[in-house]
């Protein structure tokens, strides 16, 4: 996510500046957008920004289980986790209050919907056809990945409302709804390569 803000401090006339990890400017219930706006934290912005924030940590923890059991793609998972920095960067720049410069700076680009778009399709290709329901599980890369595609769910539902309102890029919310299908689809496909059985839906008698 974008920092708007760091405070600085220094022991002594001539040492080198230590950043702070708090600012105390939220300590009224108020933070910063990008462009300088003071909103109150409950904003639809900010729940957004740490919905998105949720979502590559939850990212991170599946990555750490994949690298665990040697799987090829975690590389993936760490481009990921960076257009997902890209992503909060947009969301943090409402449209409304943005200046050109703000813009160029946060512009999303659509082609990392297309590498989803291709990576989902190659994991496809190598699954076997999906005939019933199946439960979260797999073991626990596959698990954690269908945790993740949870969050990216709910992390699309708070951007859509702010793409409508024209104050975030409608190929944020695109990017958004390709990484959960990305993430269903990789859990599978973890699931099947480590052997594990995932559960099917049956409904109770």
């Amino acid at each position: 996510m974008i920092v708007t803000g760091l405070s600085y401090a220094s022991k002594t006339d001539g040492e080198s500046r230590i950043p702070k990890i708090y600012t105390k400017t939220g300590d009224k219930g108020f933070s910063s957008t990008y462009t300088g706006e003071r909103r109150p934290k409950e904003d639809r912005v900010f729940e957004a920004l740490g919905t998105t924030d949720e979502l590559s940590s939850a990212i991170g923890l599946a990555r750490e289980f994949c690298i665990d059991k040697g799987h090829s793609f975690t590389d993936q998972l760490d481009k990921i986790q960076c257009v997902l920095q890209d992503v909060g960067s947009n969301i943090a720049t409402p449209q409304s209050s943005a200046r050109e410069s703000h813009i160029k700076k946060t512009k999303f680009s659509s082609q990392p919907v297309a590498d989803l778009e291709r990576w989902i399709d190659e994991f496809t290709e190598k699954l076997p056809p999906l005939t019933s329901f199946i439960l979260p599980s797999g073991g626990k890369s596959s698990a954690a990945l269908h945790i993740a595609r949870t969050v990216c769910r709910r992390a699309e539902r708070s951007v859509s409302p702010i793409v409508r309102s024209g104050e975030a890029d409608p190929d944020v919310a695109k990017y958004l709804n390709r990484l959960s299908d990305y993430l269903f689809t990789v859990a599978r496909y973890t699931a099947m390569k480590e052997g594990n059985e995932e559960t099917i839906y049956k409904r109770p008698e």
